[in-house]
Formats: structure tokens, C-alpha cells, sequence
């Protein structure tokens, strides 16, 4: 297999192919294109110009300024920097402009290849009600629904009613999450139909809408397909989609636990029925939605890459961007369905620049201060567009990478990712990891019974962190205590007696004080060479470590038990814990009366003004993040005395909006 690999490598497709994306999905690309030998050329808008992908690349190009639409959606900047590096080929990754007809017709026109389906498919499933339609017809099992666009609110209340509640409300051009709403009666249905159709307008520029049967409670499975321009078609495997959050993935899994060899079969093969039914080409996904009793029902098809494709590379040994660009030089596939293997197991837990203790993740910025893939553990795959020092920003999508790993069984693979997660460093922004942890290590998760509700079921109060127990708790605190120590006793071997410090250097006895959350935790603490013995709690901890203490990985023995810590915790000597309990309280906001920015990005809509009386649960603005839509309601009912926003403006998070009486 390896000389057919390198005999399809050298195969001559393209001498220099353009790639109209940014972010990690560029260098993912370009990496197949070095292996392919094939010369590459970036684009990129303003701020990106010293962006990894752009790095990484033969050439790059600037596109225009930071918003999307003034550049990588910038069809003819996009066009000139085509013509200025003639490059032969487009390979449009997944989002901007990767279903976009228009674009692949315009490449099309100047005889330049586009990595991807012909515009006759990008058209014919891009469009969610045509799409539907034609699923029917080539007999793929299709969702009740309104085969049609819903114009008004009106219309859209009467159609719900006549199909049943719940209803999902989402954008005919849509993908990714944008523009989609679930409404379980009239009035969520006239919100979800304003809200999807502006998401959709803004996002896809394309505000048409359509209604369809919520299932209640389904799993998210979808089939990768891959055919060429010669009538073969293949089903690739699923990948599991469940856990989400706002209709985006954030843990997937290839395969499913859930699929029998003969659901999965019957999967496979309408999504190849479909795909030759739009004469497709190049690489694709099916989408299905499958109830408890595997039924399964067509969502959507993706004429492009997908976000989650490395999960497939990892169980079937294929490089998915390579068979891309063959298929669209016109070679044909030179495997069969028999030749599609699942070896072992692969997850994917999508890393976001995100606060996960808000909604599961409302976006965060920052510059990466500190960044340490754990690429050092064996089976591990990240795919990431950053570095530290990078920027994450409002204007892009807040993915910082996209984490993989593999083994013979789910266990393996499972048991990996935790090892990844605890060994992934990142600082400068907050992130998901802790949620990504705990979804990973749920009961449920590892048992498999899991749904697209997954994340609002395990969670009900929205997530609130890893809940200690009191020996988890000890072993923390002792930690902390033996890490300060250990900092303070090396400080002073280099400052020498001159400095003052919180531990005596030729003491090896100590009491401090450990704070975590509101808690302050008193503890003794006795060293003998490497070892730290910690009275904590009522209870005794052991902790043994020659940790580099200039490492933000640090690996300690417990109880005689390894492992991984990362932490940052506030410890004191006890008597500057003594002094501290006289320090003035910071008095809590009255969040009833004061509307701040969940999030940094830019306001949208502001729907009351100075003088106006709100109600409860009344709309007061609408904040746009990465594309998302956020609608801020008020607290409480009262006049309003002051509005500090105004449509338009860029926001920071925690930033004064609306004041209330």
C-alpha cells in the first residue's frame, strides 16, 4: 500500500494550486499539497498577514481588510490573485466561499480548476429545499417538512402548526449552525423566523428560510462520500456528530457506537444513491439524523470538505485532500467499496478560543501567550492554524485546533484524549478544554448514550467546571502547596538571603494557606528531599516530583499515583492569609439593573432606548459574534435609564450596554 501511495503522490495533478481559506483547514491542505508536490499559494486579509497558513505557503496574497467579506469572501481579489500567480487550481477548505456556485463558476470561466463538485451539485444540495427534493427522489429516507420557502412570520407560524411542534426553523443556504432555531410554539416561531433570517442574510447572504419535523432527541450521524468523474461513487464510514452546542460538533467520533454493519450499509448506500443523483464529484458528506430505533433520516449534504474529515483519515488510512485534488485532474478512484476498511477508533474534540462556562461557549479573543501542542504523546493528531503569539480575533471563527487521536479501540482512543487534553498548554485566552474533559470522561459518553441534547441534559444549569471531591480537593491543594515551596526554596538559591520570602529556605517545615474558589484551605506542609508530606482537610497527601519548575506541564507522583497538572492557584503564608481577611470585599454588581457584553463583537440591533419601560425576558440588543447572533434580554421588568451602545459598534466583553432603573 505504500508504493500505491507514493505512485498516486507522484502522479502529475497540478503545479501550483490557490487555497481561498485561512486558519487551520489552509495548513491543512498545503501540508497534502508539499507531500504532493504541488507549489501553493495563500490568501489572506490584513490581519492575517503573519497567520501560520500564510507562512506556510510558496506565496500569499493579501485579499483586503480584516472582515470577511472585504476578503476571503472577496470573489475578485480572490480572482486577481489567481491571475497574479497562476495557479491552476482553487481548493476552497470548508465555510467562505467552499459552496459558493457563483465562485466555481467564475474559476470555471477562466479555466481554473475548482477542488470540489461541479456547480450543478454545489446548486442542486446547497439549496436545503432542492436537496430535499432530490433526496426523495433518489429514495434517501427525508424528514417530514414544507417543501418550500417560508416568505413571512405568518406563513411560517401557519406551516408549523399544520406540520407540529417542535419545528426547526433554519436557512436554505445554511451550514455550520448559522441561521438555524428550534421553536416549540407561535412565539419562538416568529423569533426563531426573525433571528434565522437575518444569521442567514448575514452569514450566506441568502435569507431564505424552511421548516421541518424537529426530531426530538435523534443523534447526528453523517457518511463521508468520495466519487469521481467517471460514475464510481464510495461511503467512507460515519462519523459520530452528537455532542453539540448551537447545532455546531464539538466531540466526534468515527465510528459510531451506535450503528449495526447493516444500519451502517444502508446509510452508505443512499448516501452514494444521492450523491450519484447530483452527478457528484470529489469528496462530500450526508448528513442523517437517526432516532433510538435507527431510523435514520437525511439532513443535509456538504459539497466540500469537512471539518471533522481527519477522524476518517485516521480508520480508513486515506489522505482526503489528495483524493480531492486527484478526482478533480479527472483521475479515476482506485479503490472499491471493499477496499474501505475501519481500523480501530479516532475522536476529534474541536479546541475553541471559548468561555465554556457561558452557554457551553460564548467566544473568547486574546493573544496566545503560551501554546504547547501535546504532540510528544504517540497516536495524537492536531490540526491548528496558530502558534503562540498568535491572535485570536472577533472577525474569525474561534477554533484553535482540532485534536485527534487514535487507537486499536475506543478505549485506547478515549484514554488518549485525556492524556492530550491534560497535556495541551494553552494561555492567553480562555478555552473549552475543561469542557472537552469532562464530555470525554462521562459516564454516558464512554457508555455511548449520547444525543444532540447530550451537552443541556448532563448539564441542565449550564457547565459549571470539574466538581472535586474531597480527595481530589487534597491532592490539588497539596500540590499547590509543594509547588510554591518547591518555587520559593529555588528562588532563594538564586536571590540568595537577600530576598524576603513567604518560607523560611532553612525551614523544612511550613504552614501556608491555599485558596481555592471562595474557600481558603490551612495546611502544614514537611519536605525530605524530593518528597513533600501535606497535612490538608484531615487527611494526609504525598506528593514526589522533580518537576521543571519553568515547564507549564507538570508531572508529579501522588500518592504514588502519576500524573499530569496544570494549575494556577493562589497560595499565601498564614499570616498574609491573616492580613488578607481585613481586605475590603468587593461589593457584587446588581446584574438585574445592568446589561454588560457576554462577549466581545459588534451590536447588531439595540431595541429600546432612554425612557422605555421592558419587561421581563424583552429583547433589549442583539450582539454578533463569529458570525453567531446573541439576543440579550432584560432581567427584570423596569424603565430604562440609559443606553451606552449603539448599532454598529464593536464591544468588548464585559462592556456597559443598557442601564435600568
Amino acid at each position: 500500500s505504500l508504493s500505491l501511495s507514493l505512485s498516486l503522490s507522484l502522479s502529475q495533478t497540478f503545479d501550483k494550486i490557490l487555497i481561498a481559506n485561512r486558519g487551520e483547514i489552509a495548513c491543512r491542505v498545503i501540508k497534502t499539497c508539499k507531500k504532493m508536490g504541488i507549489k501553493t499559494v495563500a490568501v489572506h486579509s490584513d490581519v492575517d498577514s503573519s497567520a501560520v497558513h500564510v507562512k506556510m505557503a510558496d506565496e500569499a496574497i493579501c485579499v483586503g481588510p480584516a472582515p470577511t467579506n472585504k476578503s476571503y469572501l472577496n470573489m475578485d481579489a480572490i480572482m486577481n490573485a489567481i491571475r497574479t500567480t497562476g495557479a491552476q487550481a482553487v481548493h476552497p477548505g470548508y465555510g467562505f466561499l467552499s459552496e459558493n456556485k457563483e465562485f466555481a463558476k467564475r474559476l470555471n470561466a477562466e479555466g481554473v480548476t475548482f477542488i470540489g463538485p461541479d456547480t450543478h451539485a454545489i446548486q442542486a444540495m446547497g439549496d436545503k429545499i432542492e436537496s430535499k427534493l432530490i433526496a426523495k427522489a433518489a429514495k434517501v429516507n427525508t424528514i417530514p417538512g414544507f417543501d418550500g420557502v417560508v416568505k413571512t412570520a405568518d406563513e411560517a407560524v401557519q406551516i408549523a402548526q399544520d406540520i407540529g411542534y417542535p419545528v426547526m426553523i433554519k436557512a436554505s443556504a445554511g451550514g455550520g449552525g448559522k441561521g438555524m432555531r428550534i421553536a416549540w410554539n407561535e412565539e419562538e416561531t416568529r423569533e426563531g423566523f426573525r433571528f434565522s433570517s437575518q444569521e442567514a442574510a448575514s452569514s450566506f447572504g441568502d435569507d431564505r428560510l424552511l421548516i421541518e419535523k424537529y426530531i426530538d432527541n435523534p443523534r447526528h450521524i453523517e457518511i463521508q462520500v468520495l466519487a469521481d468523474k467517471h460514475g464510481n461513487a464510495l461511503w467512507l464510514n460515519e462519523r459520530e456528530c452528537s455532542i453539540q452546542r448551537r447545532n455546531q460538533k464539538v466531540v466526534e467520533e468515527a465510528p459510531s457506537t451506535f450503528l449495526d454493519g447493516e444500519t451502517r450499509r444502508a446509510m452508505g448506500e443512499q448516501a452514494v444513491q444521492l450523491a450519484k443523483a447530483v452527478q457528484y464529484s470529489s469528496a462530500g458528506t450526508v448528513e442523517f439524523l437517526v432516532d433510538s430505533g435507527k431510523n435514520f433520516y437525511f439532513l443535509e449534504m456538504n459539497t466540500r470538505l469537512q471539518v471533522e474529515h481527519p477522524i476518517t483519515e485516521c480508520i480508513t488510512g486515506l489522505d482526503l485532500v489528495e483524493q480531492m485534488i486527484r478526482v478533480a485532474k479527472g483521475y479515476h478512484l482506485h479503490l472499491k467499496q471493499e477496499d474501505i476498511p475501519i481500523n480501530g477508533w479516532a475522536i476529534e474534540s474541536r479546541v475553541y478560543a471559548e468561555d465554556p462556562y457561558k452557554s457551553f461557549g460564548l467566544p473568547s479573543i486574546g493573544r496566545l501567550s503560551q501554546y504547547q501542542e501535546p504532540l510528544n504523546l504517540s497516536k495524537v493528531r492536531v490540526d491548528s492554524g496558530i502558534q503562540e503569539g498568535s491572535d485570536i480575533s472577533i472577525y474569525y471563527d474561534p477554533m484553535i485546533s482540532k485534536l485527534v487521536t487514535y487507537g486499536a479501540s475506543r478505549a485506547e482512543a478515549l484514554s488518549r484524549m485525556e492524556e492530550a487534553l491534560d497535556n495541551y498548554v494553552i494561555r492567553g485566552v480562555t478555552h473549552n478544554i475543561p469542557l472537552l474533559r469532562e464530555i470525554i470522561s462521562h459516564p454516558r459518553f464512554i457508555s455511548g448514550d449520547i444525543s444532540t441534547n447530550f451537552l443541556p441534559e448532563v448539564y441542565p444549569d449550564g457547565f459549571k467546571g470539574h466538581q472535586l471531591d474531597a480527595n481530589q480537593r487534597r491532592e490539588l491543594l497539596a500540590s499547590a502547596a509543594a509547588l510554591h515551596v518547591s518555587a520559593q526554596l529555588r528562588s532563594q538559591n538564586v536571590h540568595g538571603p537577600l530576598r524576603v520570602a513567604s518560607v523560611p529556605v532553612q525551614s523544612n517545615h511550613w504552614e501556608l494557606c491555599v485558596e481555592l474558589g471562595n474557600e481558603r484551605h490551612q495546611l502544614e506542609i514537611k519536605k525530605t528531599g524530593t518528597t513533600y508530606k501535606v497535612e490538608v482537610d484531615g487527611g494526609q497527601v504525598e506528593v514526589c516530583s522533580s518537576w521543571n519548575l519553568a515547564s507549564p506541564l507538570l508531572p508529579l507522583t501522588i500518592n504514588g499515583t502519576e500524573c499530569m497538572m496544570q494549575f494556577r492557584v493562589r497560595v499565601l503564608s498564614r499570616l498574609a492569609s491573616q492580613l488578607n481577611s481585613h481586605m475590603p470585599e468587593k461589593v457584587p454588581e446588581d446584574t438585574s439593573s445592568i446589561l454588560r457584553s457576554p462577549m466581545p463583537g459588534t451590536v447588531v440591533a439595540v431595541s429600546v432606548k432612554p425612557g422605555d419601560t421592558v419587561a421581563e425576558g424583552q429583547e433589549i440588543c442583539v450582539i454578533e459574534a463569529m458570525k453567531m447572533q446573541n439576543s440579550l434580554a432584560a432581567a427584570k421588568q423596569a424603565k430604562v435609564k440609559s443606553v451606552h451602545c449603539k448599532s454598529g459598534e464593536t464591544v468588548g466583553e464585559g462592556d456597559l450596554l443598557v442601564e435600568l432603573e
